[in-house]
């Protein structure tokens, strides 16, 4: 049964967020990450030298994120707060969420159920924001809603509205078990009309171009692509009028080499049919939504990369998939090791590091070279920097330099 939403209330008054402004910054700022962001990013002491990427950590959107939540915790303190999942892909932020006595209502951790909910409730939705469905059943309870969905995340949201308007699929470039990704593609299901399909890697750009081109086996493609497509969606009718979209946080080179490969494809399909005579309603577009502040990070480290590092550190949560990605591109050039927090650089002989390929935490010994010594250090954007602090005072300390000498 339908109920009458709340009213919205308006939480970023000028106290409030005083308040909470003081309350984030004693979590989450670090002097030592300002002074070197301010310094030129470059920390020397006893042969050990600490550089940190031009851009690194949390982003507007994270920041505006965690304010919200805050804010909320204590604007309706006599009243049930809910959160959809995780506000940022960080367990230590998460955690403090918790603390917050802000309950989970999504996802692995959940301490609650959407059914419980009642008018007198609050939600938050997190920064990648949810899928339409979820979100009409807490509309439907009366809750009060406080929706921190990045302004990035909306703009794909909008494109594939548009997409589905236009009876176009979207083929979106991102993780299908990824919470942005389900929420963007249950965007294209809005007006009934809309299908969509989620491509991971290249190989599976390349298989959905061979279909374009050359259809062939469609059991076999749905097969592949199980848990990736809209209900309904066949690839005999629904790769006719396509539009490219993706998750914001993937990698711009590779989310525009899907566009560039699919768009391709598309073009040899309309040659073959016009070179036998063949008229086609075949059509194609795309958009850039990748979302401005990964693609400053990854541009950052980019250029730190070419510089003399021994190693890299990659700072934040093992789920994030800006990070992730980060992580991706260090591996490419030189040692690096993608780590939740400072505890996991356990000493000079051990590191626990997350594997991106087993997708699962591993050790790795004999890891951190002696002085003279040169290591970088870069976090995503869902990282405080309070843990990049602790992994830059740790680097120093598994060397011998207090914390004293660099405070």
């Amino acid at each position: 049964m339908s109920t009458t939403p709340s009213p919205r209330v308006n939480l970023r008054t000028p106290d409030v967020m005083s308040a909470v402004q003081a309350q984030v910054e004693s979590h989450y700022r670090s002097e030592i990450v300002e002074r070197l962001r301010a310094s030129g990013g470059s920390l020397t002491h006893q042969g050990v030298t600490v550089r940190l990427a031009k851009q690194f950590g949390f982003c507007y959107g994270v920041e505006r994120a965690i304010d919200l939540a805050y804010a909320a915790a204590k604007v309706f303190q006599d009243r049930r707060l809910f959160i959809l999942g995780e506000i940022i892909h960080n367990p230590e932020v998460n955690e403090q969420i918790r603390a917050l006595s802000i309950r989970n209502l999504i996802g692995p951790h959940r301490e609650a159920e959407v059914d419980d909910l009642t008018a007198e409730d609050v939600v938050i939705v997190p920064a990648f924001g949810t899928d339409v469905d979820t979100l009409a059943r807490i509309r439907a309870k009366g809750c009060q809603i406080v929706d921190t969905t990045c302004g990035d995340v909306m703009s794909v949201w909008k494109r594939v509205r548009q997409n589905a308007s236009d009876d176009m699929t979207s083929i979106i470039h991102g993780k299908a078990e990824h919470e942005e990704t389900k929420a963007t593609a249950s965007r294209a299901l809005v007006n009934g009309r809309g299908h969509y399909l989620i491509v991971l890697t290249l190989a599976d750009t390349d298989e959905v171009c061979r279909y374009i081109r050359q259809g062939g086996d469609r059991a076999g493609f749905l097969a592949r692509f199980e848990g990736a497509y809209s209900p309904g969606f066949d690839p005999d009718k629904h790769l006719e009028r396509v539009g490219v979209a993706n998750q914001t946080t993937m990698m711009r080179g590779e989310t525009e080499e899907v566009q560039r490969r699919i768009q391709a494809a598309m073009a040899d399909r309309e040659a073959a049919r016009t070179k036998a005579g063949l008229t086609s309603q075949g059509s194609f577009r795309f958009f850039d939504t990748i979302c401005g502040a990964t693609q400053e990070r990854q541009d950052a480290l980019r250029d730190m990369l070419e510089g003399p590092m021994d190693l890299l550190l990659v700072v934040g949560g093992y789920n994030s998939s800006n990070t992730s990605h980060l992580a991706e591109m260090g591996e490419a050039k030189l040692p690096t090791y993608f780590v939740r927090n400072a505890s996991r650089l356990e000493s000079p002989e051990r590191i626990v590091h997350f594997d991106l390929h087993s997708k699962k935490e591993v050790s790795t010994a004999q890891w951190l070279p002696k002085p003279p010594l040169t290591v970088g250090i870069t976090a995503g954007a869902s990282c405080p920097n309070n843990l990049i602090e602790d992994t830059i005072l740790r680097v120093f300390e598994l060397h011998g330099v207090p914390r004293s000498e660099l405070i």
